[in-house]
């Protein structure tokens, strides 16, 4: 394996080398190759089994991501490429230790010692208008890629950014397969908390409204095929170190409906107000409905209190959150930052869940139904975050981040008691 992984490795360099034809031919304009050097080390320490058994997770690997942009040939309709290349390598990390999410598991239980895809999109743009097509990351309220990893995910599909209306983005997509955090390939499935679909896909369509403005918002509605119809509206407010942000989505089933019946409703508000080296937030979040609210895509949730490992989306909850921010360059020393947070859920329900849905499926070992979540769940998350990011000299743009995360949870709520620690180390090689 280790042969095709630098085989996919020599692409990093092909992507470098690109950017210096480019722009030899003028075939592309405004090219630009990076590459970015991630060192992330995850250690999960299970205060109660995991439902693997495990009580300890824990893995270390260096990761390689090296991405091209190009830009667009002259003429009325412009054409360039995207594209991107990873290789991921393990440094740590025995059989008994294994499944962080960092590193791809084989079917003996142990992780792989290397992996490696590489992938990309053609465009086109007219006027103010592009068209992406092929694989690519994604970012947008009811479908978006998450970059928590080793390795950022990516789909498949087709995408359009529309910025012909001033102060308004319109985007349209559609995705057929999607490539996880810890996978080589991508997959016809898209996968959340209950709803699992293997043929069709998502798509959305949807606009950011007056994004340069004091007062902005978006409207999105999505389709995850025979699964359900999505709908997402918000409405912020910055000015003078205030941040007033409200998010609401509204969930129905459709088609065969493979995951149950749905009528979800979640929404959020927060607040956040900076002033000097100091930033204070509270946010406040509520789910209605007897399922969770669900999504597909690591980071499709746009609500206040889905952070570093809980969501706060289960059946009927509500959760509020604390969160202060200092800016350590107000004493003194640039690119230091912390952050600490500390969020509780309480009253869900999840026994309401359709009986024969995912959420509530039929057990027929027990020969009952085996809702998610019983009554009475509550948890609570908190997270400490360090971060520095190197201002100038040979080490300029190195960041350096340690994370800490506790989680606790009862029965009902059937989270893992669990406590998290990352340290990421980033940094981005010039060319």
């Amino acid at each position: 394996m280790i042969d095709h992984a630098l085989s996919r490795f020599s692409l990093l360099a092909l992507l470098c080398s690109l950017h210096g034809t480019a722009s030899a031919s003028g075939f592309l304009d405004d090219a630009k190759t990076e590459v970015l050097s991630r060192n992330f080390f995850l250690s999960n320490d299970y205060r109660t089994p995991s439902p693997t058994g495990k009580s300890y997770k824990q893995e270390w690997a260096q990761g390689f991501i090296g991405t091209f942009t190009s830009g667009y040939t002259s003429g009325s309709v412009g054409f360039g490429i995207d594209a991107h290349a990873f290789l991921g390598l393990k440094l740590d990390g025995g059989r008994g230790h294994s499944g962080t999410g960092l590193l791809p598991v084989n079917s003996s239980g142990r992780s792989e010692s290397d992996y490696s895809d590489a992938g990309g999109a053609f465009k086109l743009k007219v006027s103010r208008t592009t068209l992406a097509f092929g694989e690519m990351t994604v970012e947008t309220p009811v479908f978006d890629t998450s970059d928590k990893r080793l390795q950022p995910e990516f789909a498949t599909g087709f995408l359009i950014n529309s910025r012909e209306i001033d102060n308004v983005n319109l985007q349209a997509g559609h995705f057929t397969a999607f490539k996880n955090q810890d996978s080589s390939s991508g997959h016809g499935d898209f996968y959340g908390y209950g709803a699992n679909t293997e043929a069709g896909g998502i798509s959305f369509l949807g606009a950011d409204l007056f994004g340069d403005s004091p007062v902005g918002g978006s409207l999105f509605a999505s389709e995850l095929s025979d699964a359900w119809h999505q709908y997402y509206g918000n409405l912020h407010f910055r000015q003078s170190g205030v941040l007033l942000d409200a998010n609401l989505y509204h969930t129905q089933d459709t088609g065969r409906a493979v995951a149950g019946a749905i009528d979800n409703t979640a929404f959020s508000l927060s607040g956040k107000y900076t002033f000097g080296a100091h930033g204070i937030m509270l946010g406040w979040q509520r789910i209605d409905g007897d399922t969770p609210f669900d999504f597909v895509g690591g980071d499709s949730i746009y609500l206040a209190n889905s952070i570093k490992y809980a969501d706060f989306n289960g059946a009927g909850e509500r959760s509020w959150q604390a969160r202060y921010d200092l800016d350590l360059g107000v004493f003194g020393i640039p690119g230091l930052t912390f952050m600490t947070r500390y969020v509780s859920g309480n009253h869900i329900d999840g026994t309401h869940a359709p009986k024969g849905g995912a959420y509530n499926p039929f057990d027929p070992d027990s020969g009952a139904y085996q809702p998610q979540q019983g009554a009475g769940g509550k948890h609570w998350e908190r997270d400490i975050d360090l971060k520095y990011i190197v201002q100038s000299g040979a080490a300029k743009d190195l960041s350096v981040q340690l994370s800490h995360v506790s989680h606790r949870a009862n029965d009902a709520q059937a989270g893992d008691d669990i406590d998290r620690i990352y340290v990421v180390v980033q940094y981005p090689l010039g060319f």
